[in-house]
């Protein structure tokens, strides 16, 4: 993944490809799998330009169209990139006429520190899920996950 997006900056850049860089976070846990990435600007609030994503998620409760999520551009609800602090939070509804659903993945990284980590951040995420059964439910299923994630700015 991190190399497709690095490809993909240095295409959509051509010329611009110094002045701009990458993100990509991961998680593989038991129940929950992730890899994100996105293209950035360099300088004036490193914009995000471009994003791919996609989360998985095997628990048996969750609906099938649930399970595997992906996320673009559209779907950045919120970021933050500070050279010490890496957040990222991507929220995705429910796709076509079925009740209500969602699914949102929160990000919450810090730089690390050491010698030969330079770009390397490391933290944990939190997944919500969100799903109305139908028309006449007033209470919605809902499913959380948290475990650690790793990314990588360059």
């Amino acid at each position: 993944m991190r190399l497709l997006v690095a490809v993909a900056v240095l295409l959509m850049c051509g010329a611009e490809a110094l002045a701009s860089g990458g993100i990509n976070c991961e998680a593989k846990d038991e129940v929950v799998t992730f890899d994100v990435g996105a293209g950035v600007s360099r300088g004036m609030g490193a914009a995000i330009f471009s994003f791919d994503g996609t989360v998985t998620i095997k628990d048996p409760k969750i609906a099938p169209d649930l399970t595997n999520t992906k996320f673009e551009l559209d779907n950045v609800a919120q970021y933050w990139l500070d050279g010490e602090e890496l957040r990222l939070r991507l929220y995705r509804e429910r796709v076509g006429d079925k009740p209500h659903g969602y699914v949102e993945l929160e990000i919450l990284t810090k730089a690390r520190t050491g010698d030969d980590d330079e770009g390397l951040y490391a933290g944990r995420y939190q997944l919500s899920t969100y799903d109305t059964l139908d028309e006449n439910t007033v209470e919605a299923v809902t499913s959380s996950y948290e475990g650690k994630v790793s990314c990588f700015v360059e």
